[in-house]
């Protein structure tokens, strides 16, 4: 079972940037979809920006910025949906992290932006992403500056591992994709965690045996989604690779993640920082028997890259 409220709202940051109007669009589209409240979250700092040796007049107050950017983002949802969803708007004084991860605290996802950025800035924005996402308790959907809807937002790719970080992973990706009416892309990728022996029957090779591990995995989700059409996709890539290539096909990428305060997960990571399309990085939450080997076991990549050396 995973362990999120998937009957609670969608939350999205607001920030009041230009571009922040397009990572309202997707909450939206997203919450109007489900039938869900979207509450709309501005966190804000109490220390002004403004230097006294800049020359001109102070800028307005952070809370007041705060509040210009909510009464916008509320209006670019009733321009594009009217009164049909459910709305709440508030802004709150703390660190993003920190306000955003209590706001989301019972949600069904946050929406967060990822903006234009190179770099070691980019990989800034990917930590602080993911670092959210490790806080947050709920899917955490990264939506890139650049995305636009489109006709491939009705495919859904996940990347799996056959491990337990893959469970929510998966619950949440089937969902999304039987919300949409579309088909969902299940990509497995990188050697598999365990070699053949020496005297293991050649014909029984990775491929095989990779896909006996998908039909396992997702026997449960097939038959609870029995109207989602599932794809299967194979690839010597390693993980991140396999899914950034995809992500030029789907609207969205679904990547598993740990919670809580562990090592970042490198298939994350470079999902969040690469992908053309938006990621839901989804937290697993390891039962205390897992627990002893989530060191072992942090990631997909972790698993697969391993196994290639």
């Amino acid at each position: 079972m995973s362990t999120w409220n998937r009957t609670g709202p969608v939350v999205v940051e607001v920030n009041g940037s230009p571009e922040n109007l397009r990572v309202v669009d997707y909450a939206s589209a997203e919450a109007l979809r489900v039938g869900a409240e979207l509450v709309l979250v501005a966190p804000y700092s109490a220390h002004s920006p403004f230097s006294p040796m800049a020359p001109g007049s102070a800028p307005k107050p952070p809370a007041e910025l705060a509040d210009a950017a909510l009464r916008a983002a509320v209006a670019q949802v009733r321009h594009r949906d009217g009164y049909a969803t459910e709305l709440a708007a508030v802004a709150v004084e703390g660190s993003r992290v920190r306000v955003l991860a209590h706001a989301a605290r019972s949600a069904r996802m946050l929406v967060v932006g990822r903006p234009r950025s190179r770099g070691a800035q980019r990989l800034v924005n990917t930590h602080a992403s993911l670092t959210l996402a490790s806080r947050a308790g709920c899917p955490v959907v990264v939506v890139p500056a650049t995305w636009k809807p489109s006709l491939v937002d009705r495919k859904v790719a996940v990347g799996i591992d056959g491990t337990a970080l893959s469970t929510e992973a998966l619950e949440f990706a089937f969902g999304v994709a039987a919300g949409r009416e579309g088909d969902l892309v299940i990509v497995h990728a990188g050697l598999p965690a365990e070699r053949a022996s020496d005297d293991e029957d050649p014909d029984h090779t990775w491929i095989s045996r990779a896909d006996h591990l998908l039909s396992e995995t997702l026997a449960p989700w097939t038959s609870r989604f029995p109207d989602v059409k599932v794809t299967r996709f194979l690839s010597s890539r390693k993980p991140a690779a396999a899914l950034v290539h995809e992500s030029g096909d789907v609207g969205l990428v679904v990547v598993g993640s740990h919670a809580g305060p562990l090592p970042i997960d490198p298939v994350a990571r470079r999902s969040v920082a690469a992908m053309t399309c938006p990621v839901a990085v989804v937290p697993h939450h390891p039962a205390t028997a897992e627990g002893e080997h989530v060191q072992h076991s942090s990631s997909v990549a972790d698993v697969l890259i391993r196994s290639e050396a």
